[in-house]
C-alpha cells in the first residue's frame, strides 16, 4: 500500500493536537464493519451513520452540523464503485461514473479510514454463522471477488490517512485486550497507510 498521492489535492489531516473529526470503517460483508462501528462510537462518544440507500444525502447534513462529537460512519461513500466495477458492463460504468462524480461532488474525505479485512474462507465462515438466507445464498466466488476488489481498491487509496487490520485472527467483541490495543493506537495519529496488528494475535 501507498502513502498519499502527491499529485493528489490537499486535505486536512489528523494530528496529536487534532483527533479525526470524520471516521470511516469500511470493509466486505461480514468482516465486522457494524460491531466495530458501534464500539468506536460508544467509546469515542460518537455521532453515528449508519450505511443507507439515502447515504449521500444524510452524509451532507451529518457533516454540517457543528459538534464537538467525532462523525464515525459504517461505509465509505466510494465502496459504490467496487461494487459498480464487479457488476456493470462498460456502457452501464460510463453512466454510472456520470451520476457518481455528481452526487459526491465538494464531499469532504474522511480524515481517517478504518479497513478491516479478512481471508475468504473466515468471511464464508461468518456469514453460515449469522445464518442470514439472502447471504448464505452468495456465491463462494463472489465473496472472493469482493476481497480481491476491496484489496486492490485500498492498495490504491490515498484520499484519507488508512488504518488496515485483519480480522481474521482478532475479535473485538470476545477478547477485550484486542479491542483495547485498538483504543490505545487509536490515540495516536494514523499517517499515510499504517497497519495494526494486536499483540498475541497469528500473522
Amino acid at each position: 500500500m501507498t502513502a498519499q498521492d502527491p499529485s493528489s489535492p490537499a486535505r486536512p489531516s489528523a494530528s496529536s493536537a487534532q483527533p479525526p473529526r470524520f471516521i470511516v470503517i469500511e470493509g466486505p460483508l461480514r468482516v465486522g464493519k457494524s460491531t466495530l462501528a458501534r464500539i468506536l462510537a460508544e467509546r469515542l462518544h460518537a455521532r453515528r451513520l449508519f450505511d443507507c440507500e439515502e447515504r449521500q444525502r444524510r452524509l451532507r447534513e451529518a457533516l454540517a452540523v457543528d459538534s464537538p462529537s467525532p462523525l464515525l460512519a459504517d461505509f465509505l461513500m466510494e465502496k459504490d464503485r467496487i461494487f459498480a466495477n464487479l457488476n456493470l458492463d462498460d456502457e452501464q460504468l460510463k453512466l454510472y461514473e456520470r451520476y457518481y462524480e455528481s452526487l459526491t461532488r465538494d464531499l469532504p474525505a474522511p480524515d481517517l479510514v478504518i479497513y478491516l479485512q479478512a481471508k475468504p474462507e473466515v468471511l464464508r465462515a461468518r456469514i453460515a454463522k449469522k445464518g442470514a438466507s439472502e447471504e448464505n445464498r452468495i456465491a463462494d466466488e463472489y465473496i472472493e471477488e469482493v476481497s480481491r476488489a476491496y484489496e486492490h481498491f485500498f492498495f490504491r487509496y490515498s484520499a484519507s490517512d488508512l488504518l488496515v487490520i485483519n480480522t481474521s485472527e482478532i475479535d473485538f467483541v470476545e477478547r477485550n485486550e484486542d479491542l483495547q490495543q485498538l483504543l490505545r493506537r487509536l490515540r495516536d495519529p494514523v499517517k499515510g497507510t499504517q497497519y495494526f496488528l494486536p499483540l498475541g494475535a497469528s500473522e
